[in-house]
C-alpha cells in the first residue's frame, strides 16, 4: 500500500531502505522521543524492524496496525517514518507516530505525512478517534499535535521508557475525534 501527498509517497519498508533508516534513527536527537527504538542503531535492528512491518502487512485480518516509510519523492530515499498503532475496530481507535531524519526537521514534512494518514484514517479506515502522545519536553511533538488539530487530554506522568536514554518519561496525550477533524476540513 501507497499513500502520496505533494511530496511523499509513504510507503511500506523494503531492505534497500537500511542504509537510510540507519541514517535517520542512529541520531540520538531523534531515538530520545522514540520509546521502543535503540540507540545505536544498527543494521540488526533495521532488518528487524522491517521483517516485522512487512509480516504485519501480510495480514489480512486482525491487523494491528500499519507502518510506512516517509519517502522524499524528489530524493527517492527514505526520511523518515509514520504509523498507525494498536488498531481497535471495536472502539473505532488508533494511535498515530511518526519520525524524522534530523536533517528534515522543520519542513513541514511531518505535518504533510500525518495529515495524510489522519485522512486514511477517518476516510478509508472509518475509525472514530486517533490518540497522539509526545513526550512533555519534545516541543516539536507536541506543537505539531496542537497543528494537527489533536486536543490536549491530559499528561501521564511516568509512562513511557525511552529505549535509547533510558530515561522514563512524562508524556502529553492528545486526541483528535472524527467529528472534530471534519469541522476543521470543511471547505
Amino acid at each position: 500500500m501507497k499513500l502520496y501527498t505533494e511530496r511523499l509517497i509513504l510507503r511500506s519498508p523494503t531492505p534497500k531502505d537500511i542504509g537510510n533508516l540507519i541514517e535517520g534513527m542512529n541520531n540520538l536527537n531523534v531515538s530520545r522521543y522514540l520509546a521502543k527504538v535503540s540507540y545505536p542503531y544498527t543494521i540488526k535492528d533495521a532488518k528487524w524492524w522491517i521483517n516485522h512491518v512487512q509480516s504485519e502487512h501480510k495480514k489480512r485480518t486482525k491487523r494491528e496496525g500499519y507502518s510506512f516509510n516517509i519517502e522524499l519523492k524528489d530524493e527517492k530515499k527514505l526520511i523518515g517514518g509514520c504509523g498507525l498503532h494498536k488498531l481497535d475496530r471495536f472502539n473505532e481507535s488508533v494511535e498515530i507516530g511518526y519520525w524524522l531524519n534530523e536533517n528534515y526537521w522543520r519542513k513541514g514534512i511531518a505535518t504533510e505525512a500525518c495529515s495524510k494518514l489522519i485522512d486514511f484514517v477517518f476516510k478509508d479506515l472509518k475509525l472514530n478517534r486517533i490518540t497522539l502522545y509526545a513526550y512533555v519536553d519534545n516541543e516539536a511533538s507536541n506543537a505539531l499535535a496542537r497543528k494537527l488539530g489533536f486536543s490536549y487530554e491530559g499528561c501521564l506522568r511516568d509512562y513511557h521508557k525511552a529505549k535509547s536514554t533510558g530515561k522514563i518519561q512524562d508524556a502529553n496525550v492528545y486526541g483528535l475525534l472524527k467529528t472534530d477533524w471534519k469541522k476543521l476540513n470543511k471547505k
